[in-house]
């Protein structure tokens, strides 16, 4: 965490990175009981201090944690009911909004807005028509 708040300042520091994985390496190696030492200087204190707020809070969570589950749960399905009909809501706008992609994609848009060809197809064989049999190309 410090180093992502002051990196900018302390990278700038000779042979910055080779102490960091010094440190690492202290703080993870089980001999030098690097966690424990830094644990005790500076977090006991703190975490000492707060110790018995973090207990009362603790004890209400295991006290209540079947309400506040149905609680979180009743919450979160409703607002996720929600959010998928106002998504399915516009959706239905932009689609009755008569955009290009509707009748792009559409299969009940305005045939007269798709595309023919009608080289690709025999004389009077259009895909409107009905025709189904491509005549061949010649030339190639």
């Amino acid at each position: 965490m410090f180093d992502d708040i002051a990196g900018v300042l302390i990278s700038n520091i000779p042979m910055y990175y080779e102490l960091k994985l010094a440190f690492l390496v202290y703080l993870w190696y089980p001999k030098t009981r690097g966690t424990d030492i830094v644990y005790e200087t500076f977090l006991q204190p703190l975490v000492m201090q707060y110790q018995p707020n973090i207990e009362a809070r603790l004890q209400y969570l295991r006290a209540n944690a079947g309400d506040i589950l149905v609680f979180y749960l009743k919450n979160f399905t409703e607002r996720g009911y929600d959010l998928f009909l106002r998504a399915m809501e516009y959706i239905r706008s932009q689609a009755s909004r008569g955009s290009r992609s509707r009748s792009f994609f559409s299969f009940r848009g305005d045939r007269n807005e798709r595309p023919s060809f009608p080289d690709d197809y025999a004389v009077g064989g259009d895909r409107r028509d009905g025709g189904r049999h491509r005549r061949p190309r010649s030339g190639y």
